[in-house]
Protein backbone atom coordinates (compact mmCIF):
# COMPACT_ATOMS: atom_id res chain seq x y z
CA UNK A 1 0.00 0.00 0.00
CA UNK A 2 0.78 3.49 -0.48
CA UNK A 3 0.88 5.46 2.93
CA UNK A 4 1.10 8.66 2.90
CA UNK A 5 2.55 11.19 5.82
CA UNK A 6 1.32 15.04 5.38
CA UNK A 7 2.48 17.94 7.19
CA UNK A 8 -0.05 19.16 10.40
CA UNK A 9 -1.98 21.95 8.97
CA UNK A 10 -3.08 23.35 12.33
CA UNK A 11 -2.17 26.50 14.13
CA UNK A 12 0.97 25.24 16.49
CA UNK A 13 0.59 21.87 15.83
CA UNK A 14 4.39 20.10 15.63
CA UNK A 15 3.41 16.27 15.76
CA UNK A 16 3.44 14.41 12.92
CA UNK A 17 2.13 11.14 12.20
CA UNK A 18 4.46 8.19 11.72
CA UNK A 19 8.43 8.66 13.34
CA UNK A 20 11.39 7.43 11.06
CA UNK A 21 10.93 4.38 12.72
CA UNK A 22 7.70 3.50 12.36
CA UNK A 23 8.08 4.55 8.24
CA UNK A 24 11.03 1.74 8.53
CA UNK A 25 8.34 -0.97 9.66
CA UNK A 26 6.32 0.12 7.08
CA UNK A 27 9.12 0.08 4.27
CA UNK A 28 10.37 -3.00 5.40
CA UNK A 29 6.45 -4.36 5.24
CA UNK A 30 6.53 -3.55 1.51
CA UNK A 31 4.97 -0.50 1.41
CA UNK A 32 5.56 3.01 0.12
CA UNK A 33 5.63 5.37 2.53
CA UNK A 34 5.57 9.11 1.06
CA UNK A 35 6.33 12.02 3.50
CA UNK A 36 5.78 15.33 2.50
CA UNK A 37 9.54 17.37 2.86
CA UNK A 38 9.61 18.79 6.68
CA UNK A 39 6.50 17.12 7.97
CA UNK A 40 8.62 15.98 11.15
CA UNK A 41 11.07 18.76 11.58
CA UNK A 42 9.24 20.38 14.50
CA UNK A 43 8.67 16.45 16.09
CA UNK A 44 13.00 16.82 15.94
CA UNK A 45 13.03 14.06 12.95
CA UNK A 46 15.02 15.66 9.56
CA UNK A 47 13.87 14.90 6.22
CA UNK A 48 16.93 12.91 5.93
CA UNK A 49 16.11 10.82 8.84
CA UNK A 50 12.80 9.64 6.94
CA UNK A 51 15.02 9.38 3.37
CA UNK A 52 17.79 7.02 5.22
CA UNK A 53 14.81 4.24 6.11
CA UNK A 54 13.82 4.43 2.31
CA UNK A 55 10.80 6.95 3.08
CA UNK A 56 9.64 8.92 -0.51
CA UNK A 57 10.24 12.43 0.27
CA UNK A 58 7.22 15.08 -1.20
CA UNK A 59 7.09 18.57 -2.34
CA UNK A 60 3.47 19.21 -1.65
CA UNK A 61 0.64 18.29 0.63
CA UNK A 62 -1.52 17.62 -2.60
CA UNK A 63 0.60 15.51 -4.08
CA UNK A 64 0.58 13.26 -0.82
CA UNK A 65 -2.94 13.13 -0.80
CA UNK A 66 -3.44 12.33 -4.05
CA UNK A 67 -1.14 9.78 -4.76
CA UNK A 68 -1.72 7.67 -1.26
CA UNK A 69 -4.29 4.99 -0.58
CA UNK A 70 -4.09 5.63 2.78
CA UNK A 71 -3.39 8.96 4.80
CA UNK A 72 -1.99 9.34 8.24
CA UNK A 73 -2.50 12.15 9.76
CA UNK A 74 -2.89 13.46 13.96
CA UNK A 75 -4.99 16.13 13.60
CA UNK A 76 -8.34 16.26 12.33
CA UNK A 77 -8.48 18.03 8.39
CA UNK A 78 -9.03 21.73 8.23
CA UNK A 79 -11.22 23.17 5.67
CA UNK A 80 -8.42 24.20 3.85
CA UNK A 81 -8.04 20.13 3.43
CA UNK A 82 -11.19 18.69 2.86
CA UNK A 83 -10.64 18.96 -1.28
CA UNK A 84 -8.27 16.39 -0.53
CA UNK A 85 -10.96 14.11 0.26
CA UNK A 86 -11.93 11.28 -2.24
CA UNK A 87 -13.54 7.95 -2.63
CA UNK A 88 -10.86 5.62 -2.69
CA UNK A 89 -9.08 7.38 0.37
CA UNK A 90 -7.92 5.60 3.82
CA UNK A 91 -7.80 8.60 6.74
CA UNK A 92 -6.73 7.42 9.65
CA UNK A 93 -6.14 10.36 12.25
CA UNK A 94 -7.73 12.19 15.37
CA UNK A 95 -11.48 13.30 13.51
CA UNK A 96 -13.67 14.40 17.17
CA UNK A 97 -16.54 14.44 14.16
CA UNK A 98 -19.33 14.69 17.02
CA UNK A 99 -17.90 18.22 17.26
CA UNK A 100 -17.54 19.33 13.90
CA UNK A 101 -20.54 19.05 11.33
CA UNK A 102 -19.14 20.18 8.75
CA UNK A 103 -15.76 17.55 8.35
CA UNK A 104 -18.41 14.76 8.97
CA UNK A 105 -20.42 16.09 5.76
CA UNK A 106 -17.07 16.38 4.04
CA UNK A 107 -16.08 12.76 5.05
CA UNK A 108 -19.59 12.26 4.06
CA UNK A 109 -19.88 13.66 0.43
CA UNK A 110 -16.13 12.76 -0.87
CA UNK A 111 -17.04 9.24 0.15
CA UNK A 112 -13.70 8.62 2.45
CA UNK A 113 -13.36 5.36 4.32
CA UNK A 114 -12.71 7.96 7.66
CA UNK A 115 -10.95 5.60 11.02
CA UNK A 116 -10.90 7.76 14.37
CA UNK A 117 -7.95 7.03 16.42
CA UNK A 118 -10.14 8.36 19.73
CA UNK A 119 -13.05 5.40 19.48
CA UNK A 120 -10.71 2.57 18.85
CA UNK A 121 -11.27 0.48 21.25
CA UNK A 122 -9.26 -2.80 23.70
CA UNK A 123 -11.14 -5.93 23.32
CA UNK A 124 -9.27 -7.67 26.24
CA UNK A 125 -10.46 -4.54 28.52
CA UNK A 126 -11.33 -0.96 29.15
CA UNK A 127 -9.68 1.52 27.80
CA UNK A 128 -9.29 3.54 24.54
CA UNK A 129 -5.54 2.25 23.11
CA UNK A 130 -4.57 4.95 20.91
CA UNK A 131 -5.85 7.63 22.62
CA UNK A 132 -4.63 7.04 26.21
CA UNK A 133 -0.99 8.28 24.92
CA UNK A 134 -2.46 11.60 24.13
CA UNK A 135 -4.52 11.65 27.10
CA UNK A 136 -1.68 11.05 29.30
CA UNK A 137 0.40 13.77 27.63
CA UNK A 138 -2.59 15.99 27.55
CA UNK A 139 -3.68 15.59 31.31
CA UNK A 140 0.21 16.56 32.42
CA UNK A 141 0.32 19.72 30.20
CA UNK A 142 -2.98 20.30 31.51
CA UNK A 143 -1.57 21.40 35.43
CA UNK A 144 2.03 22.53 33.95
CA UNK A 145 -0.19 25.22 31.32
CA UNK A 146 -2.16 25.81 34.52
CA UNK A 147 0.34 26.35 36.97
CA UNK A 148 2.02 28.64 34.30
CA UNK A 149 -1.16 30.93 33.72
CA UNK A 150 -1.86 31.02 37.66
CA UNK A 151 1.52 33.12 37.72
CA UNK A 152 0.81 37.24 38.11
CA UNK A 153 2.50 38.12 34.80
CA UNK A 154 0.17 35.48 32.87
CA UNK A 155 -2.80 37.66 34.29
CA UNK A 156 -3.34 34.81 37.48
CA UNK A 157 -3.55 34.62 40.77
CA UNK A 158 -0.26 34.92 41.43
CA UNK A 159 -0.27 31.21 43.48
CA UNK A 160 2.44 28.89 43.35
CA UNK A 161 1.37 25.50 43.03
CA UNK A 162 2.97 23.83 45.54
CA UNK A 163 3.18 26.75 48.13
CA UNK A 164 5.82 27.12 50.70
CA UNK A 165 5.84 26.66 54.17
CA UNK A 166 3.71 29.09 56.17
CA UNK A 167 1.33 29.24 53.07
CA UNK A 168 -1.31 27.45 51.59
CA UNK A 169 -0.61 24.96 48.15
CA UNK A 170 -2.70 26.05 44.91
CA UNK A 171 -6.23 24.16 45.29
CA UNK A 172 -6.49 21.92 42.38
CA UNK A 173 -10.04 20.64 40.96
CA UNK A 174 -9.72 17.94 38.18
CA UNK A 175 -13.04 17.21 36.73
CA UNK A 176 -13.20 13.07 35.53
CA UNK A 177 -10.91 10.49 37.15
CA UNK A 178 -10.16 8.81 33.22
CA UNK A 179 -7.29 8.79 31.86
CA UNK A 180 -6.53 12.61 31.68
CA UNK A 181 -7.65 12.98 34.68
CA UNK A 182 -5.25 10.55 36.39
CA UNK A 183 -2.17 11.91 34.55
CA UNK A 184 -3.51 15.17 36.20
CA UNK A 185 -3.78 14.25 39.62
CA UNK A 186 -0.77 12.40 39.07
CA UNK A 187 1.05 15.86 37.97
CA UNK A 188 -0.47 18.05 40.75
CA UNK A 189 0.22 15.91 43.72
CA UNK A 190 3.06 15.38 42.81
CA UNK A 191 4.14 19.09 42.79
CA UNK A 192 2.43 19.23 45.97
CA UNK A 193 -1.22 20.71 45.17
CA UNK A 194 -3.87 20.20 47.75
CA UNK A 195 -5.30 18.02 44.47
CA UNK A 196 -9.38 17.01 44.83
CA UNK A 197 -11.17 14.87 42.11
CA UNK A 198 -14.44 14.16 40.86
CA UNK A 199 -16.08 11.90 39.03
CA UNK A 200 -19.82 9.86 38.88
CA UNK A 201 -18.33 6.87 39.59
CA UNK A 202 -17.55 6.01 43.26
CA UNK A 203 -15.15 2.73 42.11
CA UNK A 204 -13.59 4.93 40.07
CA UNK A 205 -12.60 7.18 43.17
CA UNK A 206 -12.58 4.46 45.71
CA UNK A 207 -9.42 3.54 43.36
CA UNK A 208 -7.86 7.18 43.30
CA UNK A 209 -8.42 7.18 47.69
CA UNK A 210 -6.21 3.73 47.56
CA UNK A 211 -3.35 4.70 45.06
CA UNK A 212 -3.09 8.49 47.16
CA UNK A 213 -3.46 6.46 50.61
CA UNK A 214 -6.17 9.48 51.37
CA UNK A 215 -3.73 12.67 49.84
CA UNK A 216 -5.89 13.05 47.29
CA UNK A 217 -9.76 14.32 47.89
CA UNK A 218 -12.37 12.38 45.75
CA UNK A 219 -15.74 13.90 45.57
CA UNK A 220 -18.69 12.50 43.68
CA UNK A 221 -19.76 14.50 41.11
CA UNK A 222 -22.74 16.64 41.07
CA UNK A 223 -23.98 20.30 39.97
CA UNK A 224 -24.21 21.49 43.63
CA UNK A 225 -20.35 19.46 44.68
CA UNK A 226 -18.90 20.93 41.48
CA UNK A 227 -20.21 24.26 42.81
CA UNK A 228 -18.95 24.26 46.14
CA UNK A 229 -15.56 23.23 45.11
CA UNK A 230 -15.00 25.58 42.50
CA UNK A 231 -15.83 28.42 43.66
CA UNK A 232 -12.43 28.09 46.10
CA UNK A 233 -10.23 26.36 43.44
CA UNK A 234 -7.65 28.01 41.93
CA UNK A 235 -7.16 25.86 38.71
CA UNK A 236 -9.70 23.43 37.25
CA UNK A 237 -9.05 20.93 34.85
CA UNK A 238 -11.83 19.90 32.62
CA UNK A 239 -10.77 16.12 31.98
CA UNK A 240 -14.62 14.55 31.30
CA UNK A 241 -14.73 11.99 27.95
CA UNK A 242 -17.84 10.41 26.30
CA UNK A 243 -15.99 8.31 23.87
CA UNK A 244 -17.11 9.92 20.53
CA UNK A 245 -19.54 12.47 21.47
CA UNK A 246 -20.00 15.84 22.61
CA UNK A 247 -18.39 16.51 25.99
CA UNK A 248 -21.44 17.35 28.97
CA UNK A 249 -21.11 21.17 30.00
CA UNK A 250 -20.45 20.61 33.36
CA UNK A 251 -19.77 24.16 34.37
CA UNK A 252 -22.28 27.09 33.68
CA UNK A 253 -21.17 30.27 32.75
CA UNK A 254 -23.53 31.35 36.65
CA UNK A 255 -20.59 29.44 38.48
CA UNK A 256 -17.79 30.87 36.37
CA UNK A 257 -18.81 34.15 37.63
CA UNK A 258 -18.70 33.46 41.47
CA UNK A 259 -14.94 31.97 40.90
CA UNK A 260 -11.98 33.52 42.26
CA UNK A 261 -10.42 36.35 40.54
CA UNK A 262 -7.32 35.05 38.21
CA UNK A 263 -8.32 31.07 38.34
CA UNK A 264 -7.29 29.28 35.60
CA UNK A 265 -9.75 26.67 34.15
CA UNK A 266 -7.98 24.04 31.35
CA UNK A 267 -10.76 22.27 29.33
CA UNK A 268 -8.73 18.97 28.01
CA UNK A 269 -12.22 17.93 26.42
CA UNK A 270 -12.43 20.78 23.91
CA UNK A 271 -11.53 18.36 21.10
CA UNK A 272 -15.32 17.12 21.92
CA UNK A 273 -17.03 20.66 22.11
CA UNK A 274 -15.27 21.26 25.80
CA UNK A 275 -16.69 20.72 29.69
CA UNK A 276 -17.18 24.59 30.17
CA UNK A 277 -20.21 26.26 28.92
CA UNK A 278 -17.96 29.36 27.63
CA UNK A 279 -15.29 27.36 26.30
CA UNK A 280 -14.05 27.96 22.49
CA UNK A 281 -11.11 26.95 20.76
CA UNK A 282 -7.98 28.73 21.20
CA UNK A 283 -4.03 28.05 20.06
CA UNK A 284 -0.83 27.43 21.48
CA UNK A 285 0.04 31.33 20.38
CA UNK A 286 -2.95 32.69 22.05
CA UNK A 287 -4.09 29.99 24.47
CA UNK A 288 -6.12 32.00 26.93
CA UNK A 289 -9.22 34.27 26.95
CA UNK A 290 -10.65 36.08 30.12
CA UNK A 291 -14.36 34.72 31.49
CA UNK A 292 -15.48 37.51 34.09
CA UNK A 293 -12.22 37.57 36.15
CA UNK A 294 -10.95 33.63 35.49
CA UNK A 295 -8.70 32.66 32.69
CA UNK A 296 -10.08 29.90 30.18
CA UNK A 297 -7.03 27.60 28.41
CA UNK A 298 -8.69 25.84 25.29
CA UNK A 299 -6.19 24.29 22.81
CA UNK A 300 -7.50 21.50 21.07
CA UNK A 301 -4.08 20.09 20.37
CA UNK A 302 -1.74 20.30 23.40
CA UNK A 303 0.21 17.71 22.96
CA UNK A 304 1.50 19.51 20.25
CA UNK A 305 3.55 21.66 22.44
CA UNK A 306 5.91 18.72 23.24
CA UNK A 307 5.70 17.05 19.42
CA UNK A 308 8.48 14.79 20.18
CA UNK A 309 7.52 13.13 23.39
CA UNK A 310 3.97 13.06 21.35
CA UNK A 311 5.02 11.68 18.10
CA UNK A 312 6.80 9.13 19.77
CA UNK A 313 3.73 7.92 21.77
CA UNK A 314 1.16 8.19 19.42
CA UNK A 315 3.22 6.54 16.65
CA UNK A 316 4.28 3.45 18.91
CA UNK A 317 0.43 2.75 19.71
CA UNK A 318 -1.10 3.42 16.13
CA UNK A 319 1.57 1.61 14.17
CA UNK A 320 -0.27 -1.99 14.81
CA UNK A 321 -3.02 -0.91 13.42
CA UNK A 322 -1.70 0.61 10.37
CA UNK A 323 0.59 -2.41 9.56
CA UNK A 324 -2.97 -4.43 9.62
CA UNK A 325 -4.68 -2.28 7.51
CA UNK A 326 -2.07 -1.42 5.22
CA UNK A 327 -1.39 -5.29 4.61
CA UNK A 328 -5.06 -6.71 4.44
CA UNK A 329 -7.28 -3.95 4.53
CA UNK A 330 -9.69 -2.21 6.69
CA UNK A 331 -12.06 -5.53 6.69
CA UNK A 332 -8.81 -7.72 7.93
CA UNK A 333 -7.60 -5.42 10.07
CA UNK A 334 -10.69 -5.51 12.09
CA UNK A 335 -10.50 -9.41 12.68
CA UNK A 336 -7.17 -8.72 14.12
CA UNK A 337 -7.90 -5.71 16.04
CA UNK A 338 -11.40 -6.11 16.70
CA UNK A 339 -11.41 -3.01 18.56
CA UNK A 340 -11.01 -1.05 15.25
CA UNK A 341 -14.39 -1.82 13.97
CA UNK A 342 -15.28 1.17 16.93
CA UNK A 343 -12.81 3.73 14.76
CA UNK A 344 -14.83 3.36 11.50
CA UNK A 345 -16.81 6.72 11.62
CA UNK A 346 -17.52 6.89 7.44
CA UNK A 347 -17.46 4.49 5.09
CA UNK A 348 -18.47 4.69 1.62
CA UNK A 349 -20.33 7.92 2.21
CA UNK A 350 -22.26 6.36 5.34
CA UNK A 351 -22.28 7.88 8.46
CA UNK A 352 -21.31 4.71 10.47
CA UNK A 353 -20.52 6.21 14.31
CA UNK A 354 -23.91 5.83 16.49
CA UNK A 355 -22.56 8.69 18.85
CA UNK A 356 -21.92 11.25 15.48
CA UNK A 357 -25.22 9.69 14.39
CA UNK A 358 -26.87 10.83 17.46
CA UNK A 359 -25.20 14.30 17.12
CA UNK A 360 -26.26 15.43 13.18
CA UNK A 361 -29.35 13.39 13.11
CA UNK A 362 -30.14 15.20 9.92
CA UNK A 363 -26.73 14.04 8.20
CA UNK A 364 -27.30 10.25 9.61
CA UNK A 365 -30.66 10.43 8.07
CA UNK A 366 -29.02 11.43 4.73
CA UNK A 367 -26.00 9.45 4.70
CA UNK A 368 -27.78 5.86 6.20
Amino acid sequence: MRIGIPKEVMDSEDRVALSPNGASTLVGDGHEVLVEKGAGVSSSFSDQEYADVGATLVEKAEDVWSQAEMILKVKEPLPEEYGYLREDLLLFTYLHLAASEDLTEALLKSGTTALAYETVTDPKGPGLPLLTPMSQVAGRLAVQEGAHHLMSPQGGRGVLLAGVPGTAPARVVVLGGGQVGASAVAMAQGLRAEVTVMDLDPTVLQRYDDLYKGNVRTILSDPSTIESELINADLVIGAVLVAGAKAPKLVPESLVAKMKKGAVLVDVAIDQGGCFENSRKTSHKEPVFKVYDTLFYCVPNMPGAVANTSTRALASATLPYVRAIAAGGVEEACERFPGLVDGIMTQSGKLVSKPVREAFPELAEAHS
